[in-house]
């Protein structure tokens, strides 16, 4: 899969969020400044072209949809991050997060919960 451009993933994560829409409904949803409609229309017809989206065509005009999943995507990005920037480890990635971001103790338990659960999964 394909890493997306700034741009391209922020199309992406307003029709993750909105589930379809045509090239005027992505726009409402930016922050300002607001690109411009042919901008958008650009990125969309390059995701298509790229698979992350499809279409339904009413007349001339498209209504667009996702067809790569948010979590398809995040799980792809995350594996290519650790794998680039922590040796494709785990452990080290955790550790970044936990030093660089300055992780509260209450956070460090949610965490540890988290593992432990997992834990608890797995041994069933």
């Amino acid at each position: 899969m394909k890493e997306l451009t700034k741009a391209e993933e922020q199309v992406m994560q307003i029709l993750w969020d909105i589930k379809s829409g045509f090239v005027k409904d992505i726009l409402e949803r930016f922050r300002e400044p607001k690109p411009a409609y042919t901008t958008v229309s650009t990125i969309v017809r390059i995701l298509e072209e790229k698979g992350f989206i499809g279409h339904k065509a009413y007349g001339k005009a498209h209504e667009y949809f996702p067809l790569v999943e948010k979590s398809t995507y995040t799980r792809v990005m995350m594996k290519s991050i650790m794998l680039k920037y922590f040796g494709n480890s785990l452990r080290q990635m955790v550790s970044f997060f936990s030093h660089e971001r300055g992780m509260t103790i209450s956070e460090l338990e949610e965490l540890k919960r988290i593992i432990d659960d997992e834990i608890n999964q797995k041994q069933k």
